[in-house]
């Protein structure tokens, strides 16, 4: 499987996005060709090498007709759902746009319907966006992550007056994803980068585990002084059976507390999207025995799962540290027998084997409407799996 990891050195945009990309080997003729089935739109592309911080990196350029007027997100969809592209590319361009729409809308007041793009409605943006799609389709990329999101801070200019920066569509995109303030006086990441990362991002932290094949470096217009406004995509081959992960670990040692309560604080944790909840005896000090709370979750959840365990347990404190795994490639499936469907997980290991589980909330539901023992149903399930 072709996995892309996006490195934030400088920030990103979409112009650095689309950079990084022609600096992997997306031939520009290519894209103009591409892009060039977008009716209506008037434009010029180019790129140029330039050097950041003495890295030899590829600078992306659009030139389009001055004082355009605002568009409305319809006529983005409808300019879009016009052009002559692969399906594929036009859905992907459409969900970047319509994340767009939604940030928008939230910020404004407004219905997603009545969203009207100033600056992001204009030419290059959309030749940002639909060239974003474009190369990841071209590059046959499967999937994609990030690093976290470099955020600078100030204020800067807009056709709706000065708003500070980060600004508020920019915001309203990255929230719950893992961002860190830099020393950089001035946007590091806009609203189209910023929709792009959100919406083909499928994970954000550490680099993945890859074999490495090709690294293209994106930079844009602006330089800072304290490091190099450069984006790199790192492109790479893993085994698509195994899906790297960081999580949190999140813990809580717990000695005066009645364990009836444990039930509860366990749904509830779930409940709000903890991936796995556990609990085990351990020996504190003064030789008190107590009961270690484990939450395993995404970093986005860490202060909604610990005003759980802070509300609902008698703790006065909990820690947690960032842990990296890797899962197994799994689906679900419904599995139909002469007692009901029953979803069933299957499982692929790395030799390429299967094995499959039916799920135990189903066992239990149909073996409780049928008043059957469990077991029964869980054979039957089995039998119908090795048919």
């Amino acid at each position: 499987m072709k996995i892309a990891y996006g490195e934030l050195i400088g920030g990103v945009s979409g112009d650095m996005f689309v950079a990084a990309l022609l600096d992997l080997g997306l031939p520009l003729v290519k894209l103009k060709s591409e892009l060039k089935k977008i009716p209506a739109l008037k434009f010029e592309i180019k790129a140029a090498k330039k050097l950041v911080h003495s890295i030899r990196a590829t600078q992306f350029h659009v030139t389009c007709p001055a004082n355009e007027a605002p568009r409305s997100w319809q006529q983005i969809r409808r300019l879009i759902e016009r052009s002559r592209l692969n399906s594929e590319i036009k859905a992907c361009g459409l969900k970047i746009f319509f994340r767009l729409a939604e940030a928008e809308a939230k910020i404004h007041g407004v219905a997603v319907d009545k969203v009207h793009f100033h600056e992001v409605g204009a030419t290059d943006s959309i030749v940002d966006i639909m060239a974003a799609a474009i190369g990841i389709h071209e590059i046959g990329i499967d999937t994609l992550q990030f690093s976290r999101i470099p955020l600078g801070h100030g204020v800067t200019r807009s056709q709706h007056g000065p708003l500070p920066v980060p600004g508020p569509a920019t915001l309203e995109l990255l929230k719950g994803l893992p961002v860190i303030g830099v020393d950089v006086d001035g946007e590091t990441v806009t609203p189209t980068g910023a929709a792009i990362i959100r919406t083909l991002g499928e994970n954000f932290g550490t680099q993945p585990s890859m074999t490495i094949a090709k690294i293209g470096y994106g930079t844009g217009q602006k330089e800072f002084f304290h490091r190099p406004n450069l984006f790199r995509l790192i492109v790479g081959e893993t085994d698509a059976r195994l899906k790297h992960e960081e999580m949190l670990v999140m813990e809580t040692n717990i000695d005066d507390m009645n364990p009836q309560y444990f039930d509860h604080v366990m749904d509830r944790l779930f409940a709000a999207g903890a991936r796995e909840v556990f609990l085990a005896p351990v020996q504190m000090k003064k030789n008190r025995p107590a009961t270690l709370l484990t939450v395993i979750c995404e970093s986005a959840k860490r202060d909604q799962l610990a005003a759980i365990i802070l509300q609902e347990t008698t703790s006065i404190g909990v820690r947690y540290y960032p842990v990296n795994r890797l899962i197994l490639k799994r689906e679900s499936k419904k599995i139909t027998t002469r007692f009901g469907a029953v979803m069933v997980k299957m499982v692929e290991p790395p030799d390429g084997t299967k094995r499959a589980a039916p799920e135990y909330a189903d066992l239990k539901r149909v073996a409780t409407a049928k008043n059957i023992p469990l077991k029964i149903i869980h054979d039957e399930v089995m039998r119908q799996l090795k048919k």
